[in-house]
């Protein structure tokens, strides 16, 4: 025998026998009941960090102790496709080989490359947990990109669309200009930083004057780039000092549109001058005021943030509003939008119109991959109505069906849960689950499970065209099945059976929105037992 225990040489090969024997597989004896534990999937491009080594030790020794008693045990293995992640990862390696780029590529030469670094770069996770000795079941592992949770995901929009919880709109979302594409809340990073903050005079239409005389109001921005877009001026209704301006019109600098003085809570008596500039396109409280007050919504950029060559004009609901025009001056046009700031801030300088300027610390969002500022932008997208869905997931927690531990977590959950928005579901990427829907050439869309179904569905002729949608689901929309689909989902299976509802989830409490509310909320919608009861 050695004099020293050489660890690596003992576990390596006792792991290797372990799971060769598949001391790890469910018994398949209920005898004793049984017991499920789902691994929250880590992303494919991955290591394993300390959050992981403790979450999975915790795991495998509650699954450890219940397969001792002789319970029928699964601990359910596998991992998540990392939609942004992985489509970067790939990017960047086909750049640093010197190969085409994905657009140069096509998209089914650029799935194929995913497909095939996830072959041979996917796998440093299921190696660390092989080293750690995690008792999972091998033999189960699954994949969100896999045949079977491919097609619960094209299920569960489908059913979720029929029953009118999916539908597709024009509303404000966080664009990363980088990647192109819109990003969820989680994946924006908020940061302090010094900035400024600019005090614009906004001329008073039709000779109207302020109680103190003045011609025009004076407007605090951080964002002067946006006033391209601005639609009216919001002022408190209780603000003596502009209650007779309401209803009246600003005649905005440098376009020359007329947009109107509207009474709104938002605008903060106490704060700055009492005036606020309204954008509804491009600033998500200015989209609030706007819903509020009827205001129309002017996009000034375009996806790569950049100044267009006229403005976008909407109504409040996201329809084309033809009556309203939006001219850009020639001068700003294509400028990004920084160097669009510096213009405009320039011309108001020139004009007389720039009251002053003041050093101002205020928060930045940045896409926490691309590392650019996120724009608050109008894109068509797709949403999950998930009012409805909310319900029956925060009674589960109320009654005590779901319990959280610590128990003060729960109020994390309620917060979110009673006051949610609807989820915007869809990705402009190329690697993950692309949206079962078809459009034909007048933009009428379809949705279903192939073409072939749709067409059926809908009695489509064979000459009319269709195009299958470019988007993808955000990933959080698969990982949220992970549950059910794990387990056979569509289908009645036997594993189905004995093994769902799950036990415990242990995971970090920094994704109980993004990740554990979604999964109740969808795993009690679509499972019932056999009394129709939500599990």
């Amino acid at each position: 025998m050695e004099k020293t225990f050489n660890p690596s040489q003992i576990e390596q090969a006792m792991y290797s026998a372990w799971e060769s024997k598949g001391y790890f597989k469910p018994a398949g004896d209920t005898g004793a009941g049984s017991y499920c534990i789902m691994i929250p999937p880590p992303n494919v491009t991955g290591s394993l960090h300390m959050g992981h080594a403790f979450q999975q030790t915790i795991m495998d020794a509650m699954t450890r102790y219940q397969r001792m008693k002789g319970k029928n045990t699964l601990w359910q293995v596998g991992s998540d496709h990392a939609g942004i992640a992985t489509q970067m990862v790939v990017e960047r390696k086909l750049a640093a080989e010197g190969l085409p780029g994905r657009h140069a590529m096509g998209r089914d030469a650029f799935i194929e490359k995913v497909w095939q670094w996830k072959e041979e770069s996917g796998g440093t996770i299921t190696a660390q947990m092989r080293r750690l000795g995690n008792s999972v079941d091998w033999h189960r592992e699954r994949f969100t990109m896999d045949e079977g949770l491919s097609n619960a995901v094209q299920e569960v929009f489908v059913r979720l669309y029929e029953d009118d919880l999916i539908y597709r709109g024009k509303r404000l979302v966080n664009w990363d200009p980088k990647l192109q594409t819109a990003i969820s809340d989680l994946e924006v990073e908020n940061k302090e930083q010094k900035g400024q903050m600019w005090h614009l005079r906004y001329p008073l239409a039709d000779g109207a004057v302020t109680a103190e005389g003045k011609h025009y109001l004076v407007v605090a921005t951080t964002r002067p780039e946006t006033m391209l877009g601005d639609t009216g001026v919001a002022v408190n209704p209780n603000d003596a000092r502009y209650k007779a301006l309401i209803g009246k019109e600003i005649l905005l600098p440098l376009v020359n549109r007329r947009i109107p003085i509207i009474a709104d809570e938002h605008a903060d008596m106490d704060k700055g001058t009492g005036c606020v500039k309204i954008t509804p396109a491009h600033d998500f409280n200015d989209y609030e005021v706007g819903k509020r007050n009827q205001l129309p919504m002017i996009n000034m950029m375009t996806l790569d943030a950049t100044i267009r060559s006229e403005g976008e004009c909407f109504h409040p609901n996201g329809e084309i509003n033809p009556a309203l025009t939006a001219a850009i001056p020639a001068q700003y046009q294509g400028l990004d939008r920084f160097s669009a700031r510096s213009a405009i801030v320039a011309d108001f300088d020139s004009a007389g119109l720039l009251e002053k300027i003041e050093d101002h610390n205020n928060t930045l969002p940045y896409g926490d991959r691309s590392g650019v500022v996120i724009e608050p932008l109008l894109t068509d997208q797709w949403y999950v109505r998930v009012a409805p869905l909310a319900k029956t997931a925060v009674n589960a927690v109320e009654t005590g069906q779901i319990e959280f531990v610590p128990k003060q977590y729960e109020n994390m959950y309620f917060s979110w849960m009673r006051d949610i928005q609807d989820w915007c579901i869809s990705r402009q990427l190329w690697w993950g689950h692309r949206i079962p829907a078809w459009y034909d050439n007048n933009g009428k869309v379809y949705v279903g499970r192939t073409e072939q179904e749709v067409r059926s569905k809908y009695q489509l002729a064979n000459d009319i065209i269709l195009q299958q949608d470019n988007d993808v689901l955000d990933t959080w929309f698969s990982s949220a099945l992970w549950t059910f689909s794990t387990l056979g989902w569509p289908e009645h299976t036997d594993d189905l059976k004995t093994f769902h509802p799950t036990n415990v989830l242990v995971t970090g409490f920094d994704i109980i929105f993004f990740w554990v509310a979604r999964m109740i909320m969808m795993t009690m919608h679509f499972i019932k037992d056999k009394d129709g009861k939500p599990q």
